[in-house]
């Protein structure tokens, strides 16, 4: 059901050698890059006319709007399930109480006397986000991305999510709760590259945004790389991926239960043990097939992601290795299950988000633990940040100066401008003093 990578004996070659030995699924953004392409600048031109069209062909659903009545999103939350309303209710409480912290003061320094600098965090004024609707619905994606923006300060916030044929072209009513949960009032019932070229390009329904954020397929990440420069996006996130750094004293059911659960969102989910226990990963393998016949999602999704190239059970000499491994994975998600997981917790340099030990499983952070659970995919998590509050946020600095600060320093701004040379920068401070350097 899974395959096996042994790495024990020699030693680890370093960076991309190692990498190029982990799995990893096929996700060619560039490819798809050419076929989003026509579909985003054909919104650019016919707007809204050619959102209605590509909803019917996409989705399916014939549109006479594309925005969400205000009706819709308040008859949705009053017809919600009070146990799932109480769920998102907890989600958005947690979220906001880690977002909250997140948000970076004003800070001044003086450099010297006279002088200083201050940056200050200044949110953009208008973000895109998407919820993704195709084989899953995902309200707590509408929570991961409202509140860190909320929370930055960010005033106007639209959603969108495809429209859904089993719900009159509307998305999926529990996406429409969350938002009459969070305030969020402008939500779109549009999907795929289309959304994003509403988000960038603005129609005569929706303004344009400055930034666009959330997880979504492949032509929602093409759609983001297209933009890329004209709009702020988070990250081209690609199919889901859980890591696991085991021992020998992880328990084989947990370990097998956390790679099932994310090996069912998609077939190209990617779900890897790292271990230095031959006896885990044997143990664990017994402990796939009898969990994977009694869920759901188990021939379209889990068994193919399982079987997938980019899913696989890593041996190596020790836990050391198995760091090291884990560092070149770059993982979405990492958890450590091993003696003294916090200790190896702390050493990990790049994973997306990091859950400590037996209780603290993925599942938890896509809902509940207050983290955000939009992260850096395909090994992005070795450059790139999971969503956040500060995601949201520009750093500004402010330079005040006065006369004699400047008359201080004016000879090594001459001096860098002439070395550079690039005399008019000197000469702009030449200027002020009456065409002298001033004497130090």
């Amino acid at each position: 059901m899974i395959s096996r990578i042994d790495l024990r004996g020699d030693a680890l070659p370093e960076g991309g050698a190692l990498r190029d030995l982990l799995p990893r699924a096929e996700f060619d953004v560039e490819a798809a890059l050419e076929k989003v392409r026509p579909i985003c600048e054909d919104v650019h031109h016919r707007g809204t006319a050619a959102l209605i069209e590509y909803a019917q062909k996409f989705d399916g659903v014939e549109l006479s709007q594309v925005r969400v009545p205000a009706e819709a999103i308040k008859a949705a939350l009053e017809d919600l399930d009070p146990a799932v309303r109480a769920a998102l209710e907890e989600s958005i409480w947690r979220a906001r109480i880690v977002h909250r912290g997140q948000r970076r003061t004003e800070h001044t320094t003086q450099v010297v006397p006279g002088g200083t600098v201050t940056e200050k965090w200044v949110p953009v004024e208008r973000v895109g986000l998407y919820a993704p609707g195709g084989r899953s619905v995902y309200p707590s994606s509408v929570v991961m991305n409202v509140v860190p923006a909320q929370e930055a300060g960010v005033e106007s916030i639209a959603l969108a999510s495809p429209p859904q044929k089993e719900f009159g072209g509307l998305p999926h009513p529990t996406i429409l709760a969350a938002c009459a949960l969070l305030g969020v009032d402008e939500v779109y019932a549009v999907g795929g590259a289309q959304a994003v070229a509403m988000f960038a390009h603005g129609t005569e329904d929706c303004l344009p945004s400055n930034m666009v954020t959330g997880p979504g397929n492949i032509w929602v990440a093409a759609a983001k790389r297209y933009f890329t420069g004209k709009i702020g996006i988070d990250t081209e996130a690609g199919p889901t991926e859980i890591a696991v750094l085991a021992d020998s004293t992880a328990d084989p059911v947990h370990v097998a239960a956390d790679l099932i659960s994310q090996a069912e969102h998609d077939p190209l989910a990617a779900a890897v043990l790292v271990t230095d226990s031959a006896e885990l990963a044997d143990a664990v393998e017994k402990e796939l097939a009898p969990q994977v016949a009694a869920t759901k999602h188990v021939e379209d999704r889990i068994k193919p992601a399982l079987a997938g190239k980019q899913s696989a059970i890593v041996l190596v000499d020790s836990l050391e290795d198995g760091l090291k491994v884990v560092d070149a994975y770059g993982a979405e998600h990492l958890e450590i299950q091993t003696a003294d997981a916090a200790a190896w917790a702390a050493r990990v340099r790049n994973a997306g988000a990091i859950f400590v030990g037996p209780w603290a499983p993925v599942s938890l952070g896509d809902y509940c633990a207050g983290s955000n659970h939009v992260l850096p995919t395909g090994g992005c998590a070795c450059h790139s940040s999971g969503l956040s509050v500060q995601s949201f946020l520009r750093g500004i600095h402010i330079v005040d100066y006065t006369r004699d600060a400047l008359a201080e320093v004016t000879h090594h701004v001459v001096t860098l401008a002439e070395a550079e040379d690039l005399p008019a920068h000197g000469a702009a401070l030449k200027a002020r003093f009456g065409w002298k350097v001033p004497t130090q």
